[in-house]
This record gives structure tokens, sequence and C-alpha cells, in this order.
């Protein structure tokens, strides 16, 4: 008589004993292996095995492939097991295929057979076992194969709401690899309309679907937001009955509620039906209020899932920041929740509050909490806790209440935790400089911020103090004095140093009066600090010295005596030895005058970005405040204006080299390369892809290199001859640029007296300002050297500025005139736009002066694909289905300058019928920008 066999599988349970039992890895290999060898003989074996013998060997093979070994045999079985009409057998030959078997398979096409057979079952079991299975492996083949069953699963009228559900699951898994599958046009709005499905299951997995849907096509699915208002006022103000099994701990539906408004949150607040606006304000209302009632139940369960939704309806209040009266009572109620037993009801209360803060109808509500902020920062345990309270007092500052939070902000950094002191710093400086209406103060919390955290003042943050004190005369002589008072500390940062050193050497003079800082006073005191620093403060402070001789002759001896000791000695760092020596004959054999004109006080710096706010964002992506700081000076200060004017000192001095890349455009430093074969592979490939047509053979006669073809790209190869190979690579950022020239000798002898001069009118210079660095004079054969420009657009220009370039090839002198890549579309920044924002922008721009517009003959027939390649290098965002004809092309973009911002409209309108005609409108705010897009396009196609 057989044995009765139940679902327990006694001889898995022993198999998994013994494995236990092994007392050390041989024993449990030599068990497994005496297993594998069993089941492999039962599977080749000639009588042939049951069901429930099928799956108990797969089992094992499951659990010794989970123990982390391959099991190379045992699919064919796992795969007949799918055809099995007993739950246990399916769902076993399931998991073993979504465990195990590779999409490469040779099975995979059994494997699909059976999942459709099962799809199509009228067992709901079956068919969820191969929904979860399908989602399981989640590939791009799957979803191939599935793309069309699936969908009609999910909206069929007689697919049960359990099959419904797993269905609109496993469509969001299958979307996620292959964002292709979901099909549009009447799928959409059946999809759509699943959010009002009387089953809450199916409604809860189809808002996850939505939700994902939205974020790929918004336009398509805004149908959602009127259901999806519908649904969460049925569920907070209407007495349904269909939540009784939804209901969990006294909150209805909590998880369904979270995902409708998460998905409200791809939307802005809707306008165009005022009933759905009421309702959902009422729904957001009525949360508010439950937040207030006395809770239900004392269990965790109840407060967790009632703040989950609070929490979602108020970050949906804050996407909106369309409603005052909500945006207070929110902040009131996250207010209450800041003095909290639950540590992460106060994390999340402060993160909210950072984001209200923002809004002009709630920041003042969130000012009247900034004492028991204040209190968060130094009282709370948690350290992620204290450091959301830093990022709300940054948020919440103004000018009311700025000093007080610097303040309070600088008396807890002296115990703040290491891991916040960097961050805060930062915030403190940029808060300082944006609300100083006194910058003595300024001056004062910027030498009070290193004096207590001088190891995390980052370089941007001393160079911007000191860009404060060069361009505001009132402050410099304060300056001065605090710098030099801070100076005689017995224990001084080296960060305080480097200030004092810049500061003294420029503004020394304007406290030399006094006995108590008499310039030999200011001398000894640098000096003493000298010997305890790092290379690059000591370079700083030699150029010091040298400003010092300039501004105090009567010390010139006792300094002349330190360029002597330091340019004698051996010394492990021979850039400070040869700094020393250059100085000590530039003091010895330059006059007074000409002492005087190299070593002139340095002018003031032009206004730029904010580059501690741009070290802030980066630190914290996403979560910074947008405090927007404008500098009123360059990023880097130069400390020596002889760096520009002595080009022996030029190239001995060496700040830029330890600065860090405040513009955050990186450039490869310049190579050599002694090779022919390796010429020019800085730029990596882009050379081997560019057209030899550049090519010239004239060598005395000049050559304009005028190449269109930067118009619409940054990087690649910009004038080429037999001799030398120019290639370009840039990088744009709002008003700023920066190129890097590569100059790469072809020949086998040196090209010298190379000299490459920008030709670029003053009265353009006003628009465009653009900065070149000196490069050696001679190009060694085969060599390859790098020249550094940076140029910031401060008006609309037109044309783009030349470079002249010269040089000797065995004597014979070569010119050339080479444009560069400098023309006013390399400033813009792409804009996204919707059909409304388009064409009412468009209409505002109608104004004669605002639009240009040309009808031209392309050089090549109508090729769309090619026009928006070249309309989306060219620097603008192609706007996809705006126009109502499909074959126009509309781009937006805003051109950055110092001044001013200029939005820039442009719509492409082809003549299929004609073929090569095209039509182009530019429409800008300004005249001399419209004019010059259309004059710059209509060449290229």
């Amino acid at each position: 008589m057989a044995p009765v066999r139940g679902d327990g599988m006694r001889g898995l349970a022993v198999f998994i004993s013994d494995i236990r039992n092994c007392k050390s890895k041989e024993s449990e290999v030599k068990r497994m292996n005496k297993e594998l060898a069993n089941i492999r003989s039962k599977f080749k074996g000639d009588k042939t095995l049951d069901g429930y013998q099928k799956k108990k060997y797969v089992c094992k093979l499951l659990f010794i492939f989970l123990l982390g070994h391959d099991i190379d045999f045992g699919h064919m079985e796992a795969v007949n097991l799918l055809s099995s009409n007993k739950y246990s057998e399916k769902q076993i030959g399931y998991l073993f295929i979504s465990v195990l078997v590779n999409t490469n398979s040779d099975l995979i096409k059994l494997i699909i057979q059976s999942i459709k057979n099962d799809l199509q079952s009228r067992n709901p079991i079956h068919v969820n076992l191969a929904l979860q299975c399908i989602a399981n492996i989640g590939s791009q083949d799957m979803a191939e194969a599935f793309a069309n069953e699936i969908p009609k699963l999910l909206v069929s009228g007689d697919t049960m709401d359990v099959v419904k559900q797993s269905a609109a699951l496993c469509l969001l898994r299958l979307f996620r690899t292959c964002p292709d599958i979901i099909p549009g046009g009447e799928w959409t709005s059946r999809i759509i309309h699943l959010l009002n499905d009387h089953h809450m299951g199916v409604v809860t997995a189809a808002t996850s679907l939505i939700d994902a849907l939205v974020k790929k096509n918004p336009d398509e699915y805004k149908g959602c937001v009127s259901l999806a208002v519908s649904r969460l006022s049925r569920i907070f103000t209407s007495s349904y009955t269909d939540l009784q099994d939804y209901t969990y701990y006294f909150v209805p539906a909590p998880w369904l509620s979270v995902k409708l408004l998460r998905l409200l949150q791809n939307y802005n607040p809707p306008t165009e039906d005022p009933g759905v606006r009421g309702r959902l304000n009422e729904c957001l209302e009525t949360i508010l209020n439950k937040a207030q009632e006395p809770p239900k139940s004392k269990k965790v369960q109840h407060s967790n899932a009632k703040n989950a939704v609070l929490f979602e309806a108020i970050n949906l209040i804050i996407h909106n920041d369309s409603e005052p009266n909500l945006l207070v009572r929110a902040c009131n109620q996250l207010g209450q929740f800041l003095s909290n037993r639950e540590t992460n009801l106060r994390y999340l209360a402060l993160e909210s509050m950072c984001h209200l803060a923002q809004s002009e109808f709630s920041h003042e509500a969130v000012k009247k909490h900034q004492e028991v902020v204040i209190l968060s920062m130094k009282m709370e345990k948690d350290v992620s806790v204290r450091q959301q309270a830093v990022d709300l007092l940054y948020a919440m500052c103004d000018r009311s209440n700025a000093e007080e939070i610097v303040q309070e902000m600088l008396n807890y950094l002296e115990t703040a935790d290491y891991s916040i002191r960097e961050e805060m710093v930062l915030k403190v400086a940029i808060l300082a400089e944006k609300y100083a209406t006194d910058f003595t103060w300024y001056v004062d919390v910027i030498l009070n911020l290193i004096r207590i955290a001088g190891d995390y003042v980052s370089e941007e943050v001393w160079y911007r103090v000191i860009q404060i004190v060069i361009n505001r005369e009132e402050v410099q002589g304060y300056a001065a004095k605090t710098v030099f008072e801070a100076l005689q500390a017995p224990a001084c940062h080296e960060n305080m140093v480097k200030v004092g050193g810049y500061i003294l050497g420029e503004f020394g003079n304007l406290i030399a009066g006094d006995s108590r800082s008499a310039p030999m006073v200011q001398f000894k005191i640098l000096h003493s600090k000298y010997h305890l620093c790092s290379s690059m403060t000591r370079a700083l402070l030699l150029s010091t010295y040298i400003k010092f001789i300039n501004l105090f002759p009567e010390i010139r001896g006792t300094i002349q005596d330190v360029f002597r000791q330091d340019s004698n000695i051996r010394s492990a760092d021979a850039e400070l030895q040869q700094r020393a020596s250059e100085y000590l004959q530039l003091s010895i054999v330059a006059s007074k005058d000409v002492l005087a004109t190299v070593l002139e006080e340095m002018p003031s710096f032009p206004e730029r970005e904010s580059s501690i706010l741009a070290v802030l964002k980066k630190k914290k992506p996403g979560r910074v405040p947008e405090n927007e700081v404008r500098e009123s000076k360059s990023p880097v200060p130069n400390h020596n204006n002889a760096q520009n004017q002595n080009h022996a000192t030029t190239n001995k001095i060496s700040f830029s080299n330890h600065t860090s890349d405040l513009l955050g455009l990186s450039t490869p430093p310049s190579q050599q390369q002694n090779s022919q074969n390796t010429l020019i592979d800085v730029l990596g490939d882009i050379y081997n892809n560019q057209s030899s047509s550049s090519s010239s053979t004239a060598v005395n006669n000049a050559k304009n290199s005028d190449d269109s073809r930067f118009l619409f790209k940054n990087n690649g190869v910009l004038f080429e001859n037999e001799m030398i190979q120019i290639g370009v690579k840039s990088e744009f950022r709002q008003n700023l640029g920066r190129l890097g020239l590569f100059y790469g000798n072809k020949t086998q002898v040196p090209l010298t007296n190379f000299q490459p001069v920008l030709q670029w009118p003053a009265e353009e210079g006003k628009k465009l300002n653009v900065q070149i660095k000196a490069v050696d004079s001679t190009l060694d054969a085969g060599a390859q050297i790098q020249q550094m420009l940076t140029a910031e657009c401060i008006d609309s220009y037109s044309d783009s500025p030349s470079l002249q370039l010269s040089f000797r090839y065995n004597g014979t002198p070569q010119n050339f005139t080479i444009k560069l890549p400098l023309t006013v579309n390399k400033f813009f920044e792409p804009t996204e736009m919707n059909a409304e924002s388009f064409f009412a922008r468009w209409k505002n721009l109608g104004g004669e002066k605002q639009r240009a517009q040309k009808v031209f003959k392309a050089q090549i027939p109508l090729d769309l694909q090619g026009a928006k390649n070249k309309l989306s290098g060219f620097g603008m965002q192609i706007l996809e289905s705006i126009d109502p004809n499909p074959d126009n092309l509309v781009c937006a973009g805003i051109i950055h300058t110092q001044s001013h911002q200029v939005g820039c409209l442009l719509r492409l309108e082809p003549n299929k019928q004609a073929q090569v005609m095209f039509r182009l409108t530019v429409r800008a705010s300004k005249e001399q920008v419209t004019t010059e897009m259309c004059n710059l396009l209509v060449d290229q196609f």
C-alpha cells in the first residue's frame, strides 16, 4: 500500500535537517553531492516520476542553489511541473523558473507557452501564479511576449478582481523594464478608469501603475486627476461602507490614500474645474482636522498610519503652494510635532517645514517656531535631527532674523558634530553675505568661522571674504585691523593666516599708523606663522612680503633677508625657492615706480554667481533652498598682479593649481605627447571622426577657419593643416564658459615664436569678456600643449572672437586667423514648456522688434530628424507635441548674460510639397538676439 503523501515532503525535511546537522563544510558538501547524485539518477532513470516526486526533488535543488551552489540540471522537470493542475506542484515549478532559469535558456519558449496557457485558464490561482512569475523575471523578453495579454487582463470586464490586482502590478514591473509596453489611445482611458473600480485592492494596484505612467507621459494621463480627487473624497469625506476591509487601526485605506496624494503631486493644482479643486481642498482640510482629533487607539500602528497620510497631504499642500490657509495650518500642525517624543516625527516635521519656509504664504508662520528649532539644533540627541534643524534655520532666515540665526549657528558650531560642521560653515557664510547690512559684521562672522572651525572652512569661503573686502573700500581698514588682531592669538588656524596674509598685503598700510600695528609688527606676526604652514600658504606669504616692500620701503632689508634665506637653502619645495629668488631679484632690480606698478593694489573682481552656494548644493542636492547670492568678484583671488605682468613670476606662482574648479567646468591638464601617432588624443576619438575638409596647404597666407559645425557642438577639430592641428573642448554653464584649445605640432621640427593672440574689439569686450592664458613660445616636434580661455557673457552680442595664431616653421613665418566657437547661442539653457505656456509667451513676444522671420531654401531635401538634432545641438529645448502640425519644430531656451536673461522661442515650419523650403520664426525679448539667432540658423539647413 502506497504511503499517504501530503505537502509536507518528509524527504525534503530530512535532507534539510541533515545539512543543518553537518559539523563541517566538508561533511555538508559530501551530503549534498550524495543527494545530487541521487536526484540525477532519479531524473535519468527508466521509472517515470509522479508530480509529487518531481516537486520534492526540484525543491531540494532549489534549497541547494540557495545555499550558494550551482545547479546545472533539473530545469526540464521544473518546466514539466508547470503543466500540473495541482497548485503546490505548479507553484514550485514557477518558483524554480523564477530563481534559476536564465532568460537565454533554450527552455524559454516552452516556459512562455506554459505561462500563456495559464493566463488563459479559468482558474484565477493559476493566472496569478503566471503573472507573479512574469513579474519576478521581468525581462525584456517577457515584456515583449506578454505585451498584449496583460493589458487585456487588466481592463477586461470578465477578469476577477484578484487577477486585475496582480495584472496591474505585473504590468508595472514590465513597464519599468520596457516603457513602451503600455499601449496608448483608448487604453489610456480604460487604465485611468480603474481608479473608479469597486474593489479597493484593484484601485491600490492601479494607482501605483498610473503614478509610474504619469511620470513618463503626464499629458496623456491628465484625466486621472479628477478621478483621484473623487476617490480621495470618498475615503475622507463620505460615509462609504466599502472601506471596511481596508481600514487599518481606525485609519481608512492609508496605503491607497498615500498613493493618491503622491499621484496628485505630479500635476499643478486643478484650475480648469473649480469643483475638483474644491473637493481636493476639502479632503486636505479633513485630513488636517483629523490630525487634531484625539487618537482612537494607543497602538503605534494607528499613529503611524495616521501620520503617513498627514505628511503626504502636507507634501501635496506644499507642492500646490496655492492655498495660504492650508499652508499656514500645515505649518502649525508641524510645529506641534517639533515637541513630540517620537524622533521620527520631529525629523519629518523639520524636513517638511524646510519646504514650507520657501513659500511666501507660510514663511512667516514658520518663523514663529524659531526658538523651538534653535533648541532642537542644540539639544536633540539624534544628529540627523540636529542637521534638519540647521537646514530649517537656514531656510527660514531673512533680514529680520539673520543676525540672531547666524549668531546661534556660530555658538553651536563650537560643539557641533564633525559630520555637519562643513555644511554649517557654508550656510553661515551664505547667510552672512546675503543679509549683511554692514559688511563689518560679515567680516567678523567669517573670521569667527575660521577661528571656531578652521578645518572646515573651504577655499570658496575665504576667497569670498577677500573678494568682499577688495570690492568695498569702506570695510578694508576694518578688515585689516580685525585680521591683524586675530593673528595675534597664540594658536592661529592656517586659513586665518591665508586671509591675514592676503588682506595685510593689500591694505596693511591702512593700519600702519598705529604703533601697535606698525609695518615691522605686521611682518613679524605673519612671519612667526610662516614655518608652521603648508607650501601653498608659504607661497602666499612670500607674495605678501613682496607687497610689503612696496607698501613699507622701510622694512625692505628685513624682507630681502628672508628672501635670501629661502632662496639659498636647499628646500624640498623647488617652487618656493624659485619664488623667493624671483621676488628678491624683483625687489633689487626694479625701480620704485616699476615696483609700484607691478605690485599695485588688486582691482575689483567682476560679478559672478556664488561659488559657495554651488558647493552647498553639490553637498546636499535637492535639499538646499534657493538662497541665491550674487558675487561681486571673481571666484579665485590672484594675490599678485605680477603674475599677469612678469612672465617668470607667472610660471612659478601656482595658486590656481591648488584651487578647486569653482565654475564646475573642469578641463584636462596640459599634456605632452612625444609621438605623432598619439598627437591630440586628449580629445579621445573626436578627431578620428572629423572631416579633413579643413586641411590647408597654404603656408604664408592667412587662413580663416570659420567652421559652422561648432554652432551645434562643443568639441572637435577647429583647424588643421600639414603643420598644426588645433582641437577645442568647451563647456558652458549659464553666462560662463571655458574653452580648452589643444595645439598639436604635426611636424618633425619645433614651431618657434608660437603666439596665439585674441582678436576682439574693445566695444564687443564689454559684452563678452574673454580671458586667455599665455602658452610657451615653442611647440616641440610632435608635441601638444593646451591653452585655456574663459568667457563671461555680460550682454547679448553678435559675431564671435577670433584667434590670430602666428609662429615660425623652419624660419618661415606663418599666420592664421581662426574663429573661436563662442557664438551667443553657447549661453543657451534649454527650457521645458507646455503648449499653454508656449503659445502665451509666443503671443507676448509679438512686437515688431521682438520677432524675425525668414523663408529660405534648404541645402538638402527635407530631413526633420536632422533638423531636430541641429536645433538640440544649438542649445534649445525641442518641445514635443506643442504645435498642432506635427511636422513643425518648436523650441525654447534662455540666453544667460550677467545683466539679464533673454527668453527665446523658435518655430521651424517645413514645406513638405516643396521639400527644400523652410520658414524660420524666432521671437525673443531682445531685438539683437532675435536677429542673430535667425542669421545663425538660416545658413545651416
